[in-house]
């Protein structure tokens, strides 16, 4: 049997119309992008396996209101957006069922005012992303949230259901620690190598 070769607007619409070869075909296409978003916000391998899989189900219940962007050369990309969008509030979904309430040690911004630490610009991506894992969940979550997902403070507070403050106040603290680490990392290898 010879397999067609379909290309990705022949697998969405596929999809759309609940072919399961082309539902596999999706699957097996984005199920490691999916799974780079996901490991940003788990540390539990089990458990991002079972949100990648949570994600595909809403990605297939829902395909059919995805809307294509009017320059067919663009719809990968934005389809890969689309689905990252779906990937990243299924983690915060489950953090958030997992975890009653956030709390910022009942500080508020005054105590701990929120200040300028520019991470990104002296480390490299990658080593903020092995580096990640060492952030408590809730720092971790703010940080994808405000510095590799794009949202503003407003938009997390509302997510997680936190004032503001607090999301500020876990940026830097996310922050200050990721720095700490880096340091400590570069003093480890230092030493090793030195």
């Amino acid at each position: 049997m010879i397999k067609k070769i379909l290309r990705f607007e022949e697998i969405l619409k596929g999809c759309v119309n609940n072919d399961n070869s082309c539902k596999e075909m999706m699957y097996k296409s984005f199920y490691g992008y999916l799974m780079g978003i996901i490991l940003r916000y788990t540390k539990n391998t089990a458990d991002s396996e079972e949100l990648v899989n949570d994600t595909f189900l809403k990605i297939f219940r829902s395909v059919s209101g995805f809307k294509p962007p009017q320059n067919p050369e663009e719809l990968q990309r934005s389809f890969k957006g689309w689905i990252a969008q779906i990937a990243s509030r299924t983690a915060i979904d489950k953090i958030r069922s997992s975890k009653a309430h956030f709390y910022v040690d009942d500080l508020n911004e005054d105590q701990h005012p929120a200040t300028q630490v520019s991470v990104a610009s002296d480390l490299h991506v990658n080593d903020i992303m092995n580096l990640l894992n060492h952030l408590p969940d809730t720092q971790r979550l703010v940080f994808n949230l405000y510095e590799i997902e794009g949202f503003a403070h407003d938009e997390i507070s509302k997510m997680l259901n936190i004032p503001e403050s607090s999301s500020r106040v876990y940026l830097t603290r996310s922050k200050n620690k990721l720095r700490a680490l880096y340091t400590n990392t570069l003093v480890g290898s230092y030493k090793k190598n030195g």
